[in-house]
């Protein structure tokens, strides 16, 4: 990215949105039927359909287990619809179980297991996601603590998740098992420009530059296949230059990781970045039953079956920053959701659709016309 681009992402203001203050005024808001084009109605459904009293996500596609990430995103949802109690009780919940010595979050919990933490290992994903969730909500109702918190895990963030590799500036993944000795793994859905500009604002540091700078120029240098996708996984090898290709030890594809890669660029309004052009041309593709789940890049083979509705979600926010244009059809309600991740996936395409710095998308859809 040019350095006056990048100085203008780390200016973006993220601001949360305000809705309706009744999403905060009760955890169990009386039945509302939700529709397709009414985010709070679409919260309110995730909240009652994943989120138990304790506060806890339940990843119910994933045999129920709860993880950093879902933790991240409910927080950072609870904040954007004003719910101040859901918030809270997500964030008592993920402290009690999940926080590790050091400020990060253990990335699982399964509780079947004894101990549920059986690893104790980070997801940068969902660090990423709480601290970007803490800085919002300090901001909205005015908690200093929240704040320093949030300042605290970006520090750590940058001490032990943020390394030079080959005159790179790489986010790891986690705090261990991806750095080895002849290369380095990465995931490229972790780059979530919204969350680096905002911590970069809370905490200044050079090396938050570095890492979006060098983050853009790897998502530009990882497409691959006869659609020059994004894979769900990369790896750099030492000794060459920097150069990142598909992970070994993972399918090369471009799949539910991966699809997140357009979304964070699409919320950044990075709506000409090569990953995001080509999955919306990817998305708009001739296929005979539906957007297919996800792309095989060393052989060109797609899935059998069509994607869930997150993915769709996703789709339709990226081809509308893509083309600046307002959305073509209503994304699909939480309700269609096969699973946590799909309902999630639903609910971040609508905060991008209404954060987009650019704001062309938001704009478009209140003319009716093209942005």
């Amino acid at each position: 990215m040019p350095r006056l681009a990048r100085r203008a992402l780390l200016a973006l203001t993220t601001a949360a949105l305000v809705l309706t203050p009744a999403c905060g005024e009760s955890w169990a808001p009386a039945p509302r039927a939700e529709t397709e084009d009414d985010p709070a109605a679409a919260w309110h459904s995730f909240r009652d359909r994943f989120i138990a009293t304790d506060g806890r996500v339940v990843d119910d596609g994933n045999g129920g287990i709860s993880h950093s990430e879902g933790q991240g995103y409910a927080m950072l949802f609870a904040e954007a619809f004003d719910d101040r109690r859901s918030f809270e009780r997500v964030l008592r919940w993920t402290r009690a179980h999940l926080r590790r010595p050091d400020g990060l979050y253990a990335w699982r919990f399964r509780p079947e297991a004894q101990p549920p933490v059986e690893d104790s290992n980070n997801a940068t994903d969902g660090d990423l996601y709480i601290a970007w969730a803490l800085l919002r909500a300090a901001d909205r109702w005015q908690e200093a603590s929240w704040r320093r918190e949030g300042q605290r895990m970006a520090q750590t963030i940058l001490q032990k998740l943020v390394v030079e590799v080959e005159g790179r500036t790489l986010l790891l993944p986690a705090a261990y098992g991806f750095v080895h000795p002849d290369r380095v793994v990465v995931n490229p859905s972790y780059y979530c420009f919204p969350a680096l500009a905002a911590l970069s604002r809370a905490l200044p540091d050079r090396a938050w530059g570095r890492l979006i700078d060098d983050g853009q120029a790897l998502l530009r240098g990882s497409c691959y296949g006869r659609w020059g996708l994004p894979a769900d996984w990369v790896e750099i090898v030492r000794g060459r230059g920097g150069q990142a290709q598909p992970a070994a030890g993972w399918p090369a594809r471009f799949s539910y990781d991966a699809v997140r890669v357009p979304l964070h660029l699409a919320w950044a309004g990075m709506g000409s970045e090569p990953a995001l052009r080509a999955s919306a041309q990817f998305w708009t593709g001739p296929w005979l039953s539906g957007r297919p789940a996800w792309a095989d890049l060393l052989t060109g083979r797609i899935a059998p079956y069509s994607a869930p509705t997150g993915i769709e979600a996703v789709a339709e926010v990226t081809l509308a920053s893509h083309q600046h244009r307002a959305l073509a059809r209503p994304l699909p309600g939480i309700a269609r959701a096969t699973d946590y991740y799909s309902a999630a996936l639903s609910l971040l395409a609508r905060l991008a659709l209404r954060e987009n710095p650019r704001n062309v998308i938001a704009e478009a859809a209140r003319q009716g016309q093209p942005g």
